[in-house]
């Protein structure tokens, strides 16, 4: 039972294994620099020998100031980066900068340390390495990003890791939401993301392929960053342009908010609640927006009560919408 048990988890685990790309690293990494200054930054669901994490702090070690930078993966990687010498240790890599003035991060510069567990993320010999961090960046599993997130608010870090938008609809991931202590991040509002999966990942003709490299990738949709460092433009106002009218707003049946189905049609004459796309996080602004409550079959906060068990919030004219974040104007 427990091999069967384990087998699924590394299956489970290698569907998981995407590798963001750098392009958008960098372009999210920009909007924070001023958050790394003499930080040790942990990368802990990475693999360095493709991880484009490792690749972004270990070429701008320097130029963001960084005191230190731990990056560590699971079982069965290369402990030495440089040969095709496989090995089923764990590893976690220690780079302290420059030493030789060419800028680049050297062999001799990495410090390669062998792990005795297995070098997943919720190993003590992990968790001892996250008490050193200052700030985690990663793309943690998706199947255990609930888990990973409580984790690392359980340690109070700070953070950057890629999720699924989905994640906003679970009750730990929508209460840091609606009291300010995590939100999306700056450059991915729409569209689908291009992630590096291991060589035996299975591909389909609709979602994945080959680069000019070689390397596979598949594209995933719905997928934000979340963090709790914040930057210049979420504190920017969304415009508004809309006029309330009760024919174009109408209200849930069962919740007393009125619908809108686009982030862009919030009228800017209505001060009660209203009921927005998920996807309203990319454009929020805490000194413009007050996030009340998030509802689906159930609300996102009180999950199913006696009152609200065998109804489906929200219920427009009898027709379930998805999801919703209840919002007021401030």
């Amino acid at each position: 039972m427990s091999d069967n048990k384990n087998l699924r988890n590394a299956n489970r685990a290698k569907k998981d294994e995407f590798y963001t790309q750098l392009e958008d690293i960098e372009k999210e990494l920009r909007h924070y620099k001023q958050h790394f200054k003499g930080k040790t930054v942990l990368c802990n669901c990475d693999d360095p020998r493709v991880s484009n994490f490792f690749t972004y702090f270990s070429h701008h070690f320097e130029s963001l100031g960084l005191k230190k930078l731990i990056t560590s993966c699971y079982k069965n990687q290369d402990i030495d980066l440089f040969s095709q010498n496989s090995s089923d240790k764990a590893v976690y890599l220690e780079y302290t900068g420059d030493k030789n003035g060419n800028k680049i991060p050297d062999r001799e510069e990495i410090e390669v340390k062998p792990l005795h567990d297995n070098g997943d993320f919720r190993s003590n010999e992990c968790k001892e390495l996250l008490k050193q961090a200052d700030i985690v960046v990663t793309n943690p599993p998706f199947s255990l990003f609930r888990e990973y997130l409580q984790q690392i608010i359980d340690f109070d870090k700070k953070f950057l890791i890629i999720g699924n938008l989905n994640a906003v609809s679970y009750k730990e991931c929508f209460k840091l939401i609606k009291d300010n202590k995590m939100w999306l991040g700056a450059s991915i509002h729409s569209g689908d993301r291009k992630f590096g999966v291991p060589d035996d990942y299975p591909l389909n003709a609709a979602t994945c392929g080959i680069d000019d490299k070689g390397q596979r990738f598949i594209r995933v949709k719905g997928v934000r960053w979340f963090t709790n460092m914040d930057y210049k433009e979420r504190h920017e106002d969304l415009p508004l342009y809309k006029k309330y009218s009760e024919t174009d707003y109408p209200k849930f049946d069962y919740y007393n908010a009125i619908n809108i189905d686009a982030t862009a049609d919030i009228p800017c004459d209505y001060d009660g609640l209203m009921g927005v796309p998920i996807s309203f996080l990319d454009r929020y602004n805490p000194e413009q927006f007050e996030i009340v409550d998030g509802i689906g079959r159930y609300s996102m906060l009180t999950g199913p009560t006696e009152e609200t068990k065998g109804k489906y919030l929200t219920k427009v004219n009898d027709k379930p919408k998805f999801a919703r974040i209840i919002i007021r104007r401030k």
